[in-house]
């Protein structure tokens, strides 16, 4: 049994990683037409291997992609090359923290994806990012992310209980791969220990990935985003405008910076 002592190995795995997220595609097609509406550039923190940022970038919207992830940008890099050199030249990619990286630059709308704000652990962490993303907001611009709603079933797990998740393809080996997860909260620090267990069918040998994501309370975010000084949030339910009272997994965080807002072409009552 293999086991990675880092808590974000889970991204060091790219093609399983991937092969694991592949339907996951409602949050991209959300991310897209807010980008479109807002008229781009863009800047995307937590760019990963380009879910959300080649999208983007097909939709014509210059964007800046930043991740810590070495792994995960080599990624990013080779799937570049599968665009035109149009498209190409709309990308720029970018390896730094989102505390603490500049690319002295100012956009209508900033991304944080795929719940990256999970990854900022405490308070000081989240004034630390939201900082950086007033810095390359244009007044009026908007930060939006995702972040998960904290779920009973795994704050309160038994920490020996594993829960099983859906069988994909080894992307490589076409093997089917069946994976457990299993949930360790801390209520002191308010991290999840998600702890992935995948192994090849047939084989003994398994693969144990530990991932640590802050649970962040709506309130707590809504909070702290007044207090950095944005002058509007909203929440919206599950990848929609909807209002957050009917979310179900996922709220999005629309916080405006102070200043004239641009016009918006995005519908905000529809889905």
């Amino acid at each position: 049994m293999t086991k990675s002592p880092l808590s974000l190995a889970h991204y060091d795995h790219v093609s399983l990683y991937e092969a694991g997220f592949k339907s996951r595609r409602t949050d991209v097609a959300f991310f897209v037409e807010l980008a479109q509406a807002s008229g781009g550039p863009v800047l995307e923190y937590g760019a990963g291997a380009g879910r959300v940022t080649l999208p983007l970038i097909r939709a014509g919207l210059e964007t800046v992609a930043v991740d810590k992830s070495p792994a995960m940008l080599r990624r990013l890099r080779e799937r570049a090359q599968t665009l035109t050199n149009d498209e190409r030249a709309l990308l720029s990619i970018k390896r730094g923290d989102m505390r603490r990286m500049r690319v002295h630059a100012r956009f209508p709308l900033v991304l944080a994806t795929f719940n990256v704000v999970a990854h900022l652990a405490t308070f000081r962490d989240f004034a630390a990012f939201l900082k950086r993303a007033q810095e390359h907001l244009q007044p009026g611009g908007q930060l939006v992310f995702d972040v998960p709603i904290p779920h009973p079933s795994e704050v309160e797990a038994e920490a020996d209980e594993l829960f099983v998740v859906p069988r994909f393809k080894h992307p490589d080996t076409k093997q089917w791969v069946h994976q457990t997860e299993r949930f360790e909260y801390n209520p002191l620090t308010q991290a999840l220990l998600v702890e992935s267990t995948l192994r090849a069918a047939g084989s003994p040998d398994a693969l144990v990935v530990p991932l640590i994501l802050r649970q962040w309370f709506p309130k707590e975010i809504e909070a702290i985003l007044y207090y950095e000084g944005f002058k509007k949030v909203e929440m919206w339910a599950d990848y929609t405008t909807n209002p957050a009272v009917l979310a179900e997994d996922t709220l999005v965080f629309a916080a405006t910076k102070a200043g004239t807002r641009r016009s918006s072409r995005r519908s905000r009552n529809s889905p």
